[in-house]
């Protein structure tokens, strides 16, 4: 019978999420304060409110806008990212280990296989691991070596798995949650997809050298960043672009999504004028040891960034309607000026960040202004920012939340359930975005994931939240799972009406949703259907 109960309540709910464009209309007046910390954190907890009212919202803004260049995550989970075997390596080395791995497991394979047959097939005598000795006994036969191709996936999937796992304990737990999310801001903006080549072994590198030092900083000097990635440059082919050659997926995607937008008035000519200007941009091949150019000072090798002056075409350019005389590296300087100075890359940048920050259609006007805020501070991010934040479109659309990503509503739903304790165990959070179609770096396309609400409230959405909310909500997710036996043991039922609710947030919440909870049976069950609220999936 509750049970029944239980469902009859998660369908009202579930009517009343997708039948409403904005959420929870019938809501009282917001508590800004609350609303703010919702709107730019990965989800409130009492403490970040908390903090946010001793400072004062201003400051508190200010100290989002403009963190420290680097910080800890509390202990325990600081504790977890140093244990990841492979914090502190660099990428080159990474990448040597890995094809040394793979190319022991070819050589291995070819030991083992009978002389003139090659590799051994998958048949049945292959699968037996006994076999029948002299005197009709059966002999354990050693297990046969990994394969290349099981080598190749391993070592990929862990490469992927400590990064992903490392992403995801910061944007749960780190101080500055503005950065954290503008650090997935970018990273969707820059969309790089994993399943491709060697990236999983260039993620960890993206997000800390290319994205995370530059997500608040300018723009300029963020777009050069992603430009001398090894991600990057694998995921868009650029390390295939020489002389001779042309390769025009990423001199088109950088102008078409990164920087000036479709139909902003460049030509397929400009395109192909960047392509030539980017020849020669590509990775190193860390096989081979460092070498000095006396002969050649042009060329560049920065980690496994490398601009090779022989595959550059030298020719002079013309591009945006600017002459750039063939000089190396310098040109992709300056075409990276051009682009940035743009107006119509102020307008696409800040109608995207009006997006994810404001609305599905945020207003022109509100555009105009942070476009006028970028050309001022020569495209500064946090410049533009604290227009946006103090626009009063922005303070008008606390009160309409905006319906949670599939990211959004995983993080906030663990960082309100659990408050400041933190998790042992991120994969559960891991599966349940690849379940809802947005786990990082999961898109194969390099447009990102769509910003607009409409793509995230389809039925089969919202039936999926229902049953990650009931995971959370009822302590069954297994976050907490995996702590050494040593450890202190910790509390993991989730605590949802805690100070965070009784602090203001209860005073939020619609009628329907106040009904829905006053039929809880237990507290597991009060937990499921505030999860799986319109106001909670809110932002």
């Amino acid at each position: 019978m509750r049970r029944s109960l239980l469902g009859q309540n998660l369908a009202a709910l579930a009517l009343a999420l997708v039948a409403r464009p904005a959420l929870a209309e019938d809501k009282p007046s917001p508590d800004l304060d609350l609303a703010m910390v919702n709107r730019l954190a990965w989800g409130a907890t009492s403490a970040e409110v908390q903090r946010m009212r001793a400072m004062g919202a201003e400051a508190w803004l200010q100290a989002e806008l403009h963190p420290p260049a680097s910080e800890r995550l509390p202990p325990a989970a600081q504790a977890m990212v140093d244990a990841l075997p492979m914090r502190g390596q660099s990428t080159v080395a990474l990448v040597r280990e890995f094809r040394e791995q793979v190319t022991a497991a070819k050589a291995a394979q070819a030991t083992m296989s009978p002389p003139g047959q090659g590799v051994a097939s998958d048949g049945p005598a292959a699968s037996n691991p006994m076999q029948a000795g002299p005197s009709g006994t059966t002999a354990t036969q050693p297990p046969a070596p990994p394969t290349p191709q099981e080598v190749r996936r391993d070592l990929l999937g862990d490469a992927f798995k400590q990064d992903q796992t490392r992403l995801l304990l910061r944007a749960l737990y780190a101080p500055s949650q503005l950065r954290e999310q503008l650090t997935a801001f970018w990273l969707n903006h820059f969309n790089v997809y994993t399943d491709k080549a060697e990236i999983r072994l260039f993620v960890g590198d993206y997000e800390d050298h290319a994205i995370r030092p530059h997500a608040l900083g300018r723009f300029r000097d963020l777009l050069e960043a992603t430009l001398r990635s090894p991600a990057m440059l694998q995921y868009l082919d650029n390390a295939q672009n020489a002389k001779g050659r042309i390769n025009e997926n990423y001199a088109r995607e950088i102008m078409e999504l990164h920087t000036m937008g479709v139909g902003s008035g460049y030509t397929q000519k400009d395109v192909q004028e960047l392509a030539r200007i980017l020849t020669g941009v590509g990775i190193v091949n860390p096989d081979r040891p460092e070498r000095p150019s006396p002969t050649n000072p042009a060329a560049i090798r920065d980690g496994m960034f490398a601009f090779y002056p022989a595959r550059h075409d030298m020719g002079d350019k013309v591009f945006l309607g600017h002459v750039i005389k063939g000089s190396g590296y310098d040109e992709v300087r300056q075409a990276l000026d051009i682009l940035c100075a743009q107006p119509a890359t102020a307008r696409h940048v800040s109608r995207q960040l009006a997006q994810y920050f404001v609305a599905d259609s945020p207003p022109p006007a509100l555009i105009e202004r942070m476009a006028a805020r970028w050309a001022q501070s020569g495209g500064d991010i946090a410049a533009v920012l604290d227009l946006l934040f103090h626009s009063p479109e922005f303070r008008a659309s606390l009160s309409r939340p905006l319906l949670k990503d599939p990211q959004h509503f995983v993080l906030s739903a663990v960082r309100m359930a659990y408050d400041d304790r933190v998790i042992a165990n991120t994969q559960p959070i891991a599966n349940w975005l690849n379940r809802l179609g947005q786990p990082f770096y999961g898109h194969l396309t390099p447009d990102g994931y769509p910003l607009e609400r409409t793509a995230w409230n389809g039925p089969g959405q919202i039936e999926q939240r229902f049953e990650i909310a009931q995971a959370i909500g009822t302590g069954s997710a297994g976050l907490f799972k995996g702590e050494a036996p040593s450890a202190t043991p910790r509390q993991a039922f989730p605590v949802l009406q805690g100070a965070l609710y009784y602090g203001g947030l209860d005073k939020q919440l619609s009628p329907a949703t106040r009904a829905a909870l006053d039929q809880a049976a237990s507290a597991q069950e009060w937990n499921i259907l505030f999860l799986a609220s319109p106001d909670f999936m809110g932002r």
